[in-house]
Parts: structure tokens; C-alpha cells; sequence
């Protein structure tokens, strides 16, 4: 019967360290689980910020582009301005022009008719002067003198006002031509900075474009990030239960460890018992029929039955 004990405490040893192996293995397994779980959320993390990175990069880009549209678009309501003042410049200087041809045409014709009524005046004291043959005077070269005369004033006078008109309306004209090519030069620069906010437009669109692509990876991102960290504190709690689990498991093993271990030390002291009472029986030279083999018999009985019972009650203990 105590061999049969001992058999039984060596094959509980090794099923307890098979126990402690396959536990050791789990524990190890979710160990790696947990690693791989950190370096995982570790990954997101950094993606996350190189999202945020980009963001921010984007929405950066986009304000510059909306401060450049503001400046240019205040550039062109001034450029604006000045182009119509030089068209109400160049509306005035050609009134202006207008009206001095006017004002030359009025003179000219001013000039003609006092021409002609000199003239008039000239031929009918010529007449007179023909007619009066009484008097001695030679009123013909008086007349052709008087003639020169009013003539080269005539020829001064419209020389005059034909070179103070000429020049008035040469210096117009080089106010005009000066006004047209700033209308032009300010015409050609209008159509540049309508270029320009054209294109402005066309980049910020694609700006928005971009970034509402990257808020949307974002989101997408931060919600897989999200679940990714969801799924990992569950598996944590899990691996965590679990290793509770094995931590109660292994201590409760070891308590019936121990107890196995203090059945096998009262069996050791009891099978120590034994052997001394009987070598103390063969060396007294008594016969197993004697009184103390009987005694001993009954002692072997009662102590064996006891250590039975006990090891039953423990292991029918841990089996439930």
C-alpha cells in the first residue's frame, strides 16, 4: 500500500510539472500578444501624427493662398481705380481736343472773313483812289504798300495762330498718346492679375480638394486607430482575466502541492516508523505470531488507514 501512495505522489509531481510548463507557455503567448499589440498601437500613433502633420502643412498653405488672394485682389481694385481715372483723364483730354479743333476752326474762319473784308476795304480804297485824277499822288504804290502791309500782318497773324494752335494741339495729342499707353499698360496688367486669381483659384480648390482627402484619411485613421485601441484594452482585460486565472490556478495548484507534499512527508515519517519497528521486531527474535507481530499489525492498520483516508479526502478536494 505505500508503494502504491508513492506512485501516486510521483505521478501527481509530474502531472504538476507538465501543469507548469503549459501555463508557462500560455503566459509566454500572451506575453507576445500583449508586445505585439503595443507595438501595433505604437505604429497608429505615429501614423496619427504624420496625418496631423500633414494637416496642419496643408491648412498652412491654404491661408498663404487665401493672404496672397486678399492682397491681390486689393492690388487689382486699386489698379481699378487708377484705370478709371486715366479713362476720365483721356475722356477730358479728348473733350479738350475737341473742343480747341473747334476753337481753331472758329478762328480760322474768323481770320478768313476779316481777311476777305480787308481785302474788300483794300479794292474799294484802290477804287477811289482811281477815280480821283485830280490829285497828284501816287495812291496806287500807296495802296500796294497799305496792301503788303495788312497782308504780312494777315500772313503773321495766322502764322502765329497756326503755330500756337498746332503746337497746343501737338501737346495734346502727346498727353493722349501718354494716357493710352498707361490705359494699355494698366489694360495689360489688369489681364495679368485676372490671370493670376484665375490660377490663385484653381490651386486653392485643389488645396481644399487635398485637405478634405486628408481629413477624411484622417478620420478613417483615427477611427481605425480607435478600434485598434478598443480591440487592444479587450484583449488586454482578456489577457489580463487570463492571467488572473492562471495566477489563482498555479496558487491553488500550489496549495495542493503543499498538501501533497505534507501527505508525502507523514507518509515518509510513517513508513520510517515502520521499518524501525520492524528491524526493531527482527532484531529482538521474535516471530511474526507473537504478540508485538500482532501488535504491529494493528498499528500498521490504523496508521495506514489513516494517511489513506487522509490522501482520499485531498485528492477528491482538488478533483472537485
Amino acid at each position: 500500500m505505500l508503494e502504491t501512495k508513492w506512485s501516486l505522489l510521483q505521478d501527481q509531481t509530474t502531472t504538476r510539472s507538465n501543469i507548469d510548463a503549459m501555463f508557462e507557455a500560455y503566459i509566454a503567448n500572451l506575453r507576445r500578444q500583449l508586445d505585439s499589440l503595443g507595438n501595433e498601437k505604437i505604429k497608429l500613433e505615429g501614423e496619427l501624427k504624420n496625418m496631423q502633420g500633414l494637416v496642419e502643412d496643408f491648412k498652412n498653405k491654404y491661408e498663404d493662398e487665401i493672404n496672397k488672394r486678399a492682397s491681390v485682389e486689393n492690388e487689382f481694385v486699386l489698379l481699378k481705380k487708377d484705370v478709371d481715372g486715366a479713362y476720365m483723364n483721356k475722356v477730358e483730354l479728348e473733350a479738350k481736343v475737341d473742343a480747341l479743333q473747334d476753337e481753331i476752326n472758329f478762328l480760322r474762319a474768323i481770320y478768313e472773313e476779316e481777311l476777305r473784308e480787308l481785302q474788300a476795304q483794300v479794292k474799294d480804297t484802290s477804287a477811289i483812289v482811281e477815280m480821283d485824277n485830280s490829285r497828284t499822288l501816287d495812291m496806287d504804290s500807296i495802296v500796294a504798300e497799305v496792301r503788303a502791309q495788312y497782308e504780312d500782318i494777315a500772313n503773321r497773324s495766322r502764322a502765329e495762330a497756326e503755330t500756337w494752335y498746332k503746337a497746343k494741339f501737338e501737346e495734346m495729342q502727346s498727353s493722349a498718346g501718354k494716357y493710352g499707353d498707361d490705359l494699355r499698360t494698366t489694360k495689360a496688367e489688369i489681364a495679368e492679375l485676372n490671370r493670376m486669381i484665375s490660377r490663385l483659384q484653381n490651386e486653392i480648390e485643389a488645396v481644399k480638394g487635398q485637405r478634405a482627402n486628408l481629413e477624411a484619411q484622417i478620420a478613417e485613421a483615427e477611427e481605425r486607430g480607435e478600434l485598434a485601441v478598443k480591440d487592444a484594452k479587450a484583449r488586454m482585460r482578456d489577457l489580463e482575466e487570463a492571467l488572473q486565472r492562471a495566477k489563482q490556478d498555479m496558487a491553488r495548484q500550489v496549495r495542493e502541492y503543499q498538501e501533497l507534499m505534507n501527505v508525502k512527508l507523514a507518509l515518509d515519517i510513517e513508513i520510517a516508523t515502520y521499518r524501525k519497528l520492524l528491524e526493531g521486531e527482527e532484531s529482538s527474535g521474535f516471530g511474526y505470531g507473537g504478540g508485538m507481530g500482532g501488535g504491529s499489525s494493528l498499528s500498521m492498520g490504523g496508521g495506514g488507514a489513516g494517511v489513506t483516508k487522509a490522501y482520499s479526502s485531498k485528492v477528491s478536494a482538488r478533483r472537485m
